[in-house]
């Protein structure tokens, strides 16, 4: 079992704040593996009936425990009333602690009759991250792109597409029709497949209308759903105002490396693949590190873009480029940027750069910075 002291960590301080903590991810994330690490918790697998059973009467249940035990609530959503459970555990015994897991956001599923407010803490469980990976024993990049980090493909001699195929029915069947009662498989996984090739770049709903043979509130209604789901992130264009700037069309990232060259059909990773391929690594620290409400991308009418802008206190604005070989970094966008946004740090992201350096390029000072740093520290 691989140690995974960063996100053990994190549920330790999530509990500190809230008896709760709702630890979301896609199936076979190692969201159960990294709950039975936790120290002297009770465990229970919500898709057993006879666990339905047991925590039928929430009240009885809580009576059995120590006042302060630590309880898993594995797949919560399979119980007839998780909401129910989690409220009165929270309530009526808020010296325990709760760790429940699911594949989806809690408001996914219509089970959930209360959305806990107050109560519960969230905390997002992506594939393995590259800063990570080490941990796992794999230090070659090229293999974290191609196998992704989900960890069964992660640590498989070579990479399977028939996990990646099953992975994907499994989705439709498990996650997506039975939380948001979406009947069209051969549209969704369509859909699917046409977001995995185009991942990273910008969405234009109509264009995807007219290659999925669905209409255009059906394709976005399906996106929402894998939205929810963690299978896709919508990042955001970043703007001010400023009649130059680009201010619709967000950018979607599918979850997953290893799913994006599984869909491209590549068998190994060229040249040209790194780069786009880096920035969803990015984009994983970048999400733990800073939180989804404080990312976007950038782009102007004159073509110049950043690949991430992070919001932060006092009005500044980080820009953030993703750069393979960090000498190839050009200044053109971090200097258009700065026309309207002058405060922030410029930071380039490279898997070459082993320790942080500041370096002058054109009229600005950047940062450059290992993907480690921007998790541990948040930027």
């Amino acid at each position: 079992m691989n140690a995974r002291p960063y996100w053990l960590q994190k549920l330790q301080d999530a509990w500190r704040r809230r008896p709760i903590v709702w630890l979301s991810g896609v199936r076979r994330s190692g969201k159960t593996t990294l709950a039975h690490m936790l120290p002297d918790a009770v465990y229970l697998n919500c898709d057993l009936p006879s666990v339905g059973r047991r925590l039928a009467d929430p009240e009885m249940f809580c009576e059995s425990l120590a006042a302060d035990a630590h309880v898993i609530l594995d797949e919560v959503h399979h119980l007839e009333d998780p909401s129910r459970v989690l409220k009165i555990a929270a309530d009526a015994y808020p010296k325990l602690r709760v760790l429940a897991t699911g594949s989806s956001t809690l408001a996914a599923t219509r089970k959930f009759r209360d959305s806990l407010t107050g109560r519960k803490e969230s905390v997002f469980l992506p594939p393995v991250l590259w800063p990570e990976c080490p941990e796992f024993g794999v230090r070659d990049l090229d293999r974290r792109l191609l196998h992704g980090g989900l960890p069964e493909p992660l640590l498989a001699a070579t990479k399977n597409p028939a996990f990646f195929a099953e992975w994907l029915e499994s989705l439709y069947a498990r996650d997506i029709q039975e939380l948001f009662g979406l009947r069209n498989r051969t549209g969704f996984l369509k859909l699917l497949q046409l977001l995995l090739r185009q991942s990273g770049g910008r969405v234009d709903y109509s264009h995807l209308a007219t290659l999925s043979g669905m209409s255009r509130p059906t394709v976005m209604a399906h996106v929402e759903a894998m939205t929810i789901a963690h299978v896709l992130y919508l990042l955001r264009p970043y703007h001010g105002g400023g009649r130059q700037e680009i201010t619709r069309q967000p950018k979607a990232y599918l979850f997953d490396t290893g799913f994006v060259t599984y869909a491209q059909g590549w068998e190994s990773i060229h040249e040209e693949d790194r780069g786009l391929l880096w920035e969803h690594l990015a984009l994983d620290v970048l999400r733990v590190g800073s939180g989804d409400q404080q990312l976007f991308y950038w782009r102007d009418k004159s073509e110049h873009e950043l690949d991430f802008v992070r919001t932060g206190a006092g009005g500044s604005v980080d820009a953030l480029e993703c750069k393979i070989n960090p000498d190839r970094v050009k200044p053109d966008a971090f200097e258009a940027f700065r026309e309207y946004y002058p405060k922030g740090r410029n930071i380039v992201i490279s898997p070459a750069t082993r320790v942080p350096y500041l370096r002058r390029v054109g009229r600005l000072h950047l940062h450059f910075e290992p993907l480690g740093a921007l998790l541990h520290t948040g930027g």
